[in-house]
């Protein structure tokens, strides 16, 4: 009886270890600060989508989730800034688009996105909306295909530059429809916006947040959408897939990432917490009147969606032999 005792007391000791052992990265992390790295500047969509989630993991962790604006070539410097971080969970990347771009676009890049960064969580998508001028004829995708067709190279579509996600839509649109649209760089999306709006290029691939009041107002015209379902702001604007082009099924995403080498255990619990950030009712209303559709997966669900995005815009780099500037 008396061996009996001991051994049970032995058992639970050792279980008693495992569990705190197994417990401590959860309940010591975060013991300071945590610095989420953003490749754009202050009051782009991503750094809004930033800061929503580090107001709500900083309530939800009691420490500070601070925001690190690190904009240039095309988010690429801050992704290399947290790649090269120390794997603790405590230099974080905000991850978009770009991010799966750039890889294709340079031979440069001092860092490798998949190997040195793990994924923690997709958090949400911005829908890009494909725009003409309001007095544009072209109203629907099928205008588009039809006006490209009879008359290859006449049309054109603006972009923000060369090599970034607006054009390489366009260049998609190109691919997937079998027709010619010429692309017109610029340096930047307001003056491309301008352009289209005076009817000085036929059209453009853009995100949806910055052209919405201008959708509304009836000063552009919004012909489909790419996004997993039409947008209850935007309910008569269809998606590509609606309009019967395939390979649009994907729109500006954004997530979180860490070095490689971030203990497992951390990533699940950034995992975790993010999940709960996003599905708080007013952090998702917020959101979604920037045009953000919070779209919250584990890390699993978000390095399958990088593989596929990476695999996508090689092809459509590689076919449309696009060169960085």
């Amino acid at each position: 009886m008396q061996n009996t005792l001991h051994q049970w007391r032995q058992w639970v000791g050792s279980l008693l270890v495992m569990l705190t052992c197994c417990g401590l990265t959860h309940a010591a992390y975060p013991e300071k600060p945590v610095r989420i790295v953003v490749g754009f500047p202050a009051g782009t969509t991503a750094d809004l989508l930033a800061r929503a989630i580090a107001k709500n993991l900083s309530d939800q962790l009691g420490q500070a989730f601070v925001i690190d604006n690190k904009p240039g070539a095309g988010s690429s410097i801050a992704a290399e800034m947290v790649a090269k971080s120390p794997p603790d969970g405590y230099t974080l990347l905000l991850s978009t688009t770009a991010n799966v771009i750039n890889p294709s676009l340079s031979n440069s890049l001092k860092f490798d996105f998949t190997k040195d960064l793990a994924p923690i969580s997709l958090l949400a998508e911005n829908p890009v909306v494909l725009i003409a001028p309001s007095n544009s004829p072209n109203r629907t995708v099928a205008d588009v295909v039809n006006a490209a067709k009879l008359a290859p190279n006449r049309m054109t579509f603006a972009s923000s530059g060369n090599g970034t996600f607006t054009h390489l839509y366009g260049e998609l649109l190109n691919q997937s429809s079998n027709i010619k649209i010429t692309h017109v760089p610029y340096k930047g999306s307001s003056q491309a916006m301008t352009d289209v709006i005076a009817g000085n290029v036929d059209l453009s691939f853009t995100p949806v947040t910055p052209v919405m009041s201008s959708i509304k107002a009836g000063k552009l015209t919004a012909i489909a959408m790419v996004a997993r379902k039409r947008m209850a702001s935007l309910p008569d604007v269809p998606t590509f897939a609606e309009a019967g082009i395939a390979g649009f099924d994907a729109a500006l995403w954004f997530g979180l990432n860490a070095p490689t080498g971030t203990p497992a255990a951390v990533i699940e619990r950034l995992t975790l917490e993010t999940q709960k950030s996003l599905s708080l009712p007013d952090t998702k209303a917020h959101l979604q009147n920037q045009g953000i559709e919070v779209i919250a997966t584990n890390s699993s669900s978000f390095a399958d969606l990088i593989n596929r995005e990476l695999a996508r815009w090689s092809k459509v780099v590689k076919n449309a032999d696009i060169k960085s500037e």
